[in-house]
């Protein structure tokens, strides 16, 4: 299997996805349902299908019966037959639930544990469904908000400092006598372990004490949203102890394992490795367990780094730590704009979201024209291609 193939992707609604986003990207007409993520890779749950002398071949299969010449003998040969990478254009118009991933050891530990347990793997309760870690990096497509890893302790008890008449002068204690994790933990558990009535009653009576502040500080606004859609959930606050961050097109951050987040509003491109597992702190009404939570995350206070990427010719790259995957951009400004790739390379899945061009086989000259929305496969067994044309190509790849 060495050809570049389109391929056709399963696109899913959840309840907080946008109506026109995807659609829009595809050249389809706007749905009356949400449209939240579009699906690029060979996970189970929703292969990519490639098209392949008009038939559609689901691309885990292909992977099952050409492994080395998909995703290249190394990348087949480290990650056991495997895509080690799932892509996706995820487009939100209402905020995700509040959300950490395991790393490796915790992945392996829980997975293995709820197995003995005999959880079934679509049960409500299970928090592990495979035993891999699920690093993330996302990339704006649109202006995004989002919520990324936790405060400083300083900035936490400045920002609960109105509400200090509500819920008394020492509700912010712990972080003054132990400004570090463990003060963190404490107090962000204190809240989680907060009974449903009481908890209610403190966001509502806390949103009434920061409604003149909302202008002040976006943590104040981010409340008042997050409860039109979450009324009286302890999520609500988390403006309050998270950091709140505003991402413009072609910005991206990185979600290592083990670090509280969520997606407040906007679309963009997300790229993770090859799992499903995630453990659940608010804004939502799905499975919350509390002490997994505790467990699996890292109380370390985070400074949010906005990654712009580095440039390499037409190409720029988002660089992060994880060894399953790479994001790219190449941005092909003329009409007589040309990018050439040669050489060993692994699997790539590109997305052009963006313009039109032509991607040719360099060795056999086979080529296919692509336009903004089409997705296309290109095998580790093509060896080299060039891409001429005007526009904007997502490339995930494998470092």
């Amino acid at each position: 299997m060495n050809r570049i193939c389109l391929i056709k992707n399963e696109i899913l609604e959840y309840h907080w996805g946008s109506e026109r986003f995807i659609p829009e990207l595809l050249g389809n007409k706007p749905h009356n349902r949400p449209q939240a993520e579009m699906w690029m890779g060979a996970h189970k749950k929703a292969p990519s299908m490639v098209v392949i002398d008009n038939r559609l071949i689901p691309l885990n299969r292909l992977i099952e019966e050409h492994p080395d010449d998909i995703l290249g003998k190394s990348v087949s040969e480290n990650y056991l037959r495997e895509m080690p990478f799932l892509f996706k254009v995820l487009s939100a118009s209402k905020p995700l639930s509040i959300q950490a991933h395991p790393d490796k050891g915790q992945a392996r530990a829980g997975f293995k544990r709820e197995n003995i347990n005999l959880i079934p793997l679509d049960a409500d309760n299970r928090n592990y469904r495979d035993d891999n870690h699920k690093p993330e990096l996302i990339c704006a497509l649109t202006d995004m908000w989002a919520l990324k890893g936790f405060r400083e302790p300083e900035e936490i008890i400045r920002l609960f400092e109105p509400l200090e008449r509500i819920c008394g002068k020492g509700f912010t204690n712990i972080l003054k006598v132990k400004p570090d994790e463990s003060g963190i933990n404490a107090f962000f558990m204190g809240l989680m372990d907060m009974e449903k009535y009481k908890a209610a009653g403190f966001v509502n009576d806390a949103l009434e004490v920061i409604q003149p502040l909302r202008s002040k500080d976006n943590a104040y606004e981010w409340m008042c949203r997050l409860n039109v859609e979450y009324p009286g959930d302890t999520g609500v606050l988390s403006p309050l102890y998270l950091n709140v961050l505003k991402l413009t097109p072609g910005e991206a951050i990185f979600l290592p394992a083990r670090e509280l987040h969520a997606y407040l509003s906007g679309s963009g491109l997300e790229i993770m490795a090859n799992s499903d597992n995630v453990l659940r702190g608010g804004l939502t009404q799905k499975h919350i367990d509390k002490e997994e939570l505790s467990n699996i995350l890292s109380f370390a206070p985070d400074k949010p780094q906005v990654i712009t990427g580095d440039s390499m010719g037409l190409e720029t790259f988002y660089n992060t730590p994880s060894e399953e995957f790479i994001l790219s951009v190449i941005n092909l400004p003329e009409e007589d704009s040309a990018y050439k790739k040669e050489g060993e390379r692994g699997i790539e899945i590109m997305l052009c979201t963006e313009g039109k061009a032509t991607i040719t086989d360099i060795f056999d000259s086979n080529s296919l024209d692509i336009k903004k929305g089409n997705s296309i496969l290109i095998p580790a067994a093509v060896k080299g291609y060039t891409i001429e044309g005007r526009a904007t190509i997502y490339k995930a790849s494998v470092p």
